[in-house]
């Protein structure tokens, strides 16, 4: 696959210099990246605002792809559906997922992701507003590489978004 032109609108949402914004298709341009840094699967638009505070509030300046359902997601990692042929294919470096999503849950997305040769290296961090010990416990059986209750206090959660966020792109050495 060649690579796209920088003004190839795609739907995510990217925090830094050189963004430009296709007016009125409400996506981005890809800018000078070629794949998103991260992945957020989360149905509840209120937390995938807060996620964008975090980002922003902390001058983390990454390339996001959001996702509302499961669905979506696979589709996405792996280029198909509304995703076919707008980036490279290249995985993205971390992925945040919610389980409890609508249709295909957060679980089966870990499954699937995990199960996959193309994928399974991929760090993936449930975060979760769940801290039942059966959903924790099945995460981890399921290959999730951390657990992270999702705070509800604004300032507990952007530390904790930061700290997440920094630990997987920066300290953490996974597979290049």
């Amino acid at each position: 696959m060649t690579d796209l032109p920088i003004d190839t609108p795609v739907p995510f949402f990217y925090i830094g210099k050189n963004t430009t914004h296709t007016p009125g298709a409400g996506v981005f341009s890809m800018g000078m990246f070629d794949r998103a840094e991260i992945l957020l699967v989360e149905d509840n638009p209120n937390d995938e605002e807060l996620f964008k505070m975090a980002l922003l509030r902390n001058h983390i300046h990454v390339k996001v792809d959001y996702c509302r359902n499961g669905e979506d997601a696979i589709d996405c990692v792996f280029g198909h559906g509304k995703y076919f042929g707008l980036r490279s294919r290249l995985p993205h470096k971390i992925i945040f997922l919610d389980i409890k999503l609508p249709g295909m849950d957060g679980l089966e997305v870990l499954k699937a992701l995990k199960s996959d040769e193309r994928t399974h290296d991929i760090p993936i961090i449930v975060f979760s507003s769940s801290d039942e010990e059966a959903d924790v416990a099945k995460s981890l059986r399921l290959g999730a590489n951390s657990y992270v209750v999702k705070p509800v206090q604004f300032d507990t959660y952007f530390h904790v978004a930061r700290e997440t966020i920094l630990y997987w792109l920066t300290i953490n050495r996974s597979r290049p």
